[in-house]
């Protein structure tokens, strides 16, 4: 969401992203519809995943999927500057699957496959990263200075135990504050089986939103899907 209520929609599928009213009216397009930048190009995109803001209004765009770049916009949609490639070492990407900003400037990207959360500066330089994760997916923090930062982590199976799907907040130089999740995928009220996406309202009160159908075979291949998996989960602040 933007500061003036328009919302900002990321199309893996379609290759574009979408800035539109809340009735619908797309007010900015970026990308092309329907026609993807060739895999791991560089070029803006192919399967790109999530959008931040700078302090400014300018649209940083993870391009994850079939790249390995975040790309940096103009308010109007004009490309300014790109960066990020394949590889572990800093800087560089496996799987960009989520970004968010705060009110400094500072740019987190959830680098899923290696594992951890890069920050950059508004310019992409190369800044710290956040280790001790786990397929990091999902990232909320609120646009303030110093924010906690929310993050939604992957298992692999239902046998890792330790390494199964939670949330973990951190402070914003990712120093561990608290984790949420049993050490095994499942249904239970305190177990996850994919947290992909996270967000906090002005009460304090955490909302996870799970990917369970399609990571349901991988974790469970000897169980048929239920018909009533859950997709969103709330989490009450206590104060």
């Amino acid at each position: 969401m933007g500061p003036d209520d328009s919302i900002y929609l990321t199309d893996d599928g379609g290759h574009f992203v979408r800035k539109c009213s809340l009735d619908g009216k797309v007010l900015l397009e970026l990308g092309v519809p329907g026609t993807p930048a060739p895999y791991l190009s560089g070029e803006p995109f192919n399967r790109c995943t999530h959008t931040a803001l700078s302090p400014k209004g300018e649209i940083y765009v993870s391009d994850g999927y079939g790249n390995a770049r975040v790309h940096k916009y103009s308010p109007d949609g004009k490309l300014l500057m790109s960066w990020g490639e394949p590889g572990s070492d800093p800087g560089q990407f496996n799987l960009v699957h989520n970004i968010c900003t705060d009110a400094d400037g500072w740019v987190y990207v959830a680098d899923r496959e290696n594992h951890r959360v890069q920050v950059f500066d508004g310019n992409g330089k190369y800044e710290t990263q956040w280790n001790n994760l786990h397929r990091p997916c999902g990232l909320y923090m609120d646009y303030i200075r110093h924010p906690v930062c929310y993050i939604g982590e992957l298992s692999v199976n239902r046998l890792n135990a330790n390494l199964g799907p939670r949330v973990s907040i951190v402070d914003n130089q990712g120093k561990l504050l608290s984790r949420i999740g049993d050490p095994f995928a499942g249904r239970a009220l305190t177990s996850f089986i994919g947290p992909h996406g996270l967000t906090v309202d002005t009460h304090g009160d955490l909302y996870v939103a799970e990917v369970c159908w399609t990571l349901w075979p991988g974790l469970f291949p000897d169980q048929p899907r239920p018909d009533n998996l859950r997709t969103i989960q709330k989490y009450q602040r206590v104060h």
